[in-house]
């Protein structure tokens, strides 16, 4: 895959006055939240690493669960996404698979199932994933090698408290494939994410105008560099030889 870098060349330094200007007005994408993949557990299966991943929410660390099979990640990614509650009712028409019918009750099983990664032995972790991947792709996920975990899930995805739990989306238009992966976290009880409203795509009027300024300096210095990634994954995040 190419990574493609927007470089800008602007006289005494109007660019970075400029972002500085976007990226420190309090109101300038509060949502969406600035989102980086930076790496993986280690475990593998299927030929892909499985259980938890890491990243950042803005400045925050936290693990990152995969529930979508059929989008990519690269290592070192930064994107823009929406959080989205799970809880039975919220509203998940900002998720991938938020017009599945029982949405709220399939994302609390895969959250459940996402607990188990720390309680299970790691040679349980490649049939807990499988099944994840199988609840919104079962026709291209891995197929576990029994249906036990599926039925652990139905069980027991009720016992569980999901009020810190959010799925994390890439911006809309929401598509099911050629996209950023979708993840679930599980917020630190103290995470400032934790009361972030409802995510918008629609930034703030002086926002928008920043940014509108910018992409019109900057116009006539815009050029296109192409670089090689060292590691990507397909629809998940690929042990790569």
């Amino acid at each position: 895959m190419l990574k493609k870098i927007l470089q800008f060349s602007l006289p005494g330094g109007l660019l970075v006055a400029l972002l500085a200007g976007l990226f420190a007005s309090p109101s300038a994408f509060a949502n969406p939240i600035q989102t980086t993949f930076t790496g993986v557990e280690g475990t593998s299966a299927f030929g892909y690493y499985i259980g938890p991943y890491y990243g950042q929410l803005e400045s925050s660390n936290v693990s990152l669960f995969c529930d979508d099979f059929a989008n990519e990640v690269n290592f070192g990614q930064i994107w823009m996404a929406n959080l989205s509650k799970i809880t039975t009712g919220s509203d998940l028409s900002q998720t991938r698979y938020g017009d599945v019918q029982g949405a709220d009750r399939l994302y609390q099983e895969i959250a459940w199932l996402d607990t188990q990664f720390a309680k299970q032995d790691k040679a349980q972790w490649g049939d807990i994933h499988a099944t994840i991947w199988q609840i919104f792709d079962p026709s291209q996920a891995p197929v576990p090698s029994s249906p036990y975990w599926a039925s652990q899930a139905l069980q027991n995805y009720a016992s569980v408290n999901y009020e810190d739990f959010r799925v994390v989306t890439n911006v809309g238009p929401v598509l099911k494939s050629g996209q950023v992966q979708e993840f679930l976290t599980r917020l630190p009880a103290d995470s400032p994410l934790m009361n972030s409203p409802a995510a918008t795509n629609t930034p703030e009027p002086a926002t928008a105008l920043l940014m509108g300024s910018v992409l019109f300096l900057s116009a006539t210095g815009l050029k296109v560099l192409h670089g090689r990634r060292n590691a990507k994954s397909s629809g998940k995040v690929k042990v790569m030889a």
